[in-house]
């Protein structure tokens, strides 16, 4: 479609870092507002609320993905998410490893992100060590890992997604819109919060719809995505020290514009402030989370947004493993963590300093 425009001196990909900027920036504001996190969804002291606002969230993603699908403007054949093969070992362990080190950073990426723009010095710490860590898994000294993982498969042939089962796509993007939509609205939250949280669905099929129909260029294709922090992180990471032979795309485009979003909506309902780290043992707790995401999140094939609110939206085996896998592995070091500190409340405070809050 994009070669309708007529455009002379601009590609797809440059016009997907445009689209990627308004993107991020409107979920840059849309999270700020709602403390959008699936790491509160499950662990935080407001879960009930936080992961009402994940889900419908998520219901809407689902069924807005499915109908562009149905509609016909975008198709998932042949995309990442649908390999035949399912990389199990390295989904599993790597969404378990990605689960522990959002708990231990007090954040997923996307909340981690959010919060750089609102003046919180620790989570930029964990970005870039996360950058860092992610892609050295990608493309650095750490692929061997992320191979020999990867080698370990399991062949699904034709169920490779939810729509390959008894009652295909419209059963299963029912179930799965429809219920998390019934559990947001009975989670307490305020209407104009789920207001909020319905926006941020959105954006998901805007961005598939966008960069798969709208930017479709057969002469000059770009990769079709939708909201994602991992990938994005290391290719802004690359783009920063190389911007002169690495040209931006839709990932640094998002990564901006989310920055850009949740400085803006910090700075205009004031809820902007500095934050840092208060011990050196909470200094080393984030780097050990930030590590820890980076490899899971290659590993799994996507952080809590990129395989979670994207991922699942496709009906993908591959996604829903990968979100149930950061879910028990952030579970489990939840109650690990708790387990071992006197407080009883684990990583929810810092006994030393029980005031300062790490980043959420």
């Amino acid at each position: 479609m994009f070669e309708t425009f007529g455009f002379e001196e601009t590609t797809a990909k440059q016009a997907s870092v445009v689209l990627a900027l308004a993107l991020g920036l409107l979920f840059g504001v849309l999270a700020e507002r709602t403390k959008f996190c699936f790491r509160r969804s499950l662990v935080g002291e407001d879960r009930r609320e936080a992961l009402g606002v994940w889900l419908t969230a998520l219901g809407v993603a689902v069924m807005g993905t499915q109908a562009a699908v149905a509609f016909g403007l975008i198709s998932f054949e042949g995309h990442r998410f649908m390999a035949a093969d399912l990389p199990w070992l390295a989904i599993i362990a790597g969404g378990a490893m990605f689960g522990a080190g959002m708990v231990l950073t007090r954040g997923c990426v996307s909340r981690l992100t959010v919060l750089t723009g609102s003046g919180n010095l620790r989570a930029l710490l964990v970005l870039v060590v996360f950058a860092v860590v992610a892609h050295a898994t990608l493309k650095g000294v750490l692929a061997p890992v992320r191979t020999t993982l990867g080698a370990v498969t399991l062949p699904l042939g034709d169920t490779v997604s939810l729509s390959g089962l008894p009652g295909g796509a419209l059963l299963w993007s029912a179930i799965i819109g429809l219920g998390a939509l019934a559990y947001g609205l009975r989670s307490g939250n305020r209407p104009v919060t789920l207001v909020l949280a319905v926006l941020i669905g959105l954006l998901v099929p805007a961005a598939w719809v966008g960069t798969g129909f709208v930017l479709l260029d057969e002469f000059d294709p770009i990769a079709m995505e939708s909201l994602s922090f991992t990938s994005p992180s290391a290719d802004s990471l690359f783009w920063l020290v190389a911007s002169t032979s690495i040209p931006a795309g839709f990932g640094v485009g998002l990564l901006g514009g989310v920055l850009a979003g949740a400085l803006l909506s910090s700075l205009t309902f004031r809820s902007f402030r500095w934050q840092s780290f208060a011990t050196p043992a909470e200094t080393g707790r984030y780097l050990a989370g930030a590590a820890l995401m980076g490899v899971g999140g290659v590993l799994a094939g996507g952080c809590t947004v990129g395989a979670g609110m994207s991922g699942v939206p496709t009906l993908s085996i591959a996604a829903l493993l990968a979100i149930a896998a950061i879910a028990a592995g952030a579970l489990a070091t939840n109650a690990a963590l708790r387990s071992v500190t006197p407080s009883g409340r684990g990583s929810a405070v810092s006994p030393a300093t029980p005031s300062r809050q790490p980043a959420e």
